[in-house]
């Protein structure tokens, strides 16, 4: 007989892709907020320009018949990591998502660069969020900016616990990109981490943003997976996707659906057409 304490935990997990985002091989389209207030491109243009631009691209993702959005702080460059995320980053970052969510009728995620942890949490609480990408749940690892980071779940689901927010389901990359992790953490142990962990789905992802992991990677990932939905993290173009969600069960797409393909510029809506086309013919 299952004990009560776990049959509450395994109610929490997200059972399949579709209950969340409505149709079997979901697209999540990424907003990626301008630089915020505190970041080195920051150059005091004020939150409405933020938000005008990050309402926008949301739009443009929602035209073009993408399934969720994922609100990023991508333009914070160089990031911060963990505890050392600004606060004013944050507070900007929970506006703008909210913004989208009340603007936009999609499933919203969101990703804090580099595993925000707890502040995603509460970017997601404040906004509204059905989920959240988590750039480390597991294990430990060194980021491009040099900063030593570590899983943070311990903490990260306790919190979700003691705010009411267990509803929020974790999105949780395994071998992520921007970083490196420690000798000893292969895929295979990292997943198994991950999961271990409480991650509701595991996400691959290539070397750096915009870069697509090998294909026998994700292979790899979804075989190690077991029960556990994979996605694509990184790199997807109208190229490749159907092949990515042969082996995977859902993909995430940023660079390739901007004007031109370059990531700084807006989202092209016939791009996004294109790529979801060509996502929905892998089934």
């Amino acid at each position: 007989m299952t004990p009560p304490w776990k049959a509450r935990l395994d109610a929490l997990k997200l059972q399949d892709l579709g209950d969340l985002f409505g149709t079997k091989k979901p697209v999540l389209g990424m907003v990626h907020c301008w630089p915020l207030p505190g970041a080195p491109g920051y150059s005091g243009y004020g939150m409405d320009v933020i938000l005008e631009n990050a309402i926008r691209d949301a739009r443009a993702l929602a035209e073009g018949g993408v399934d969720g959005l994922i609100v990023e702080n991508m333009w914070d460059i160089p990031f911060r990591a963990g505890s050392h995320v600004a606060p004013e980053s944050i507070a900007a970052h929970a506006v703008v998502a909210r913004a989208v969510g009340q603007t936009v009728p999609l499933p919203l995620g969101i990703n804090l660069v580099h595993n925000g942890g707890v502040a995603l949490l509460g970017i997601a609480i404040a906004a509204g969020a059905k989920f959240v990408r988590v750039c480390m749940l597991a294990g430990a690892g060194v980021w491009e900016s040099g900063t030593i980071d570590e899983g943070c779940a311990a903490e990260l689901l306790r919190r979700r616990k003691d705010l009411g927010a267990e509803h929020i389901k974790l999105f949780a990359d395994v071998d992520k990109k921007h970083s490196v992790r420690f000798p000893g953490i292969d895929l295979a142990t990292h997943i198994e981490w991950t999961r271990f962990s409480g991650a509701d789905a595991l996400i691959v992802s290539g070397k750096m943003t915009g870069d697509a992991p090998d294909l026998a990677k994700v292979r790899e990932a979804k075989a190690l997976a077991g029960d556990s939905p994979v996605l694509i993290g990184s790199g997807a173009t109208e190229e490749n996707v159907t092949a990515f969600l042969g082996a995977a069960d859902g993909v995430i797409v940023g660079s390739s659906i901007k004007e031109g393909g370059r990531i700084e510029e807006p989202v092209d809506v016939e791009r996004v057409r294109r790529f979801v086309r060509a996502a929905r013919a892998a089934g």
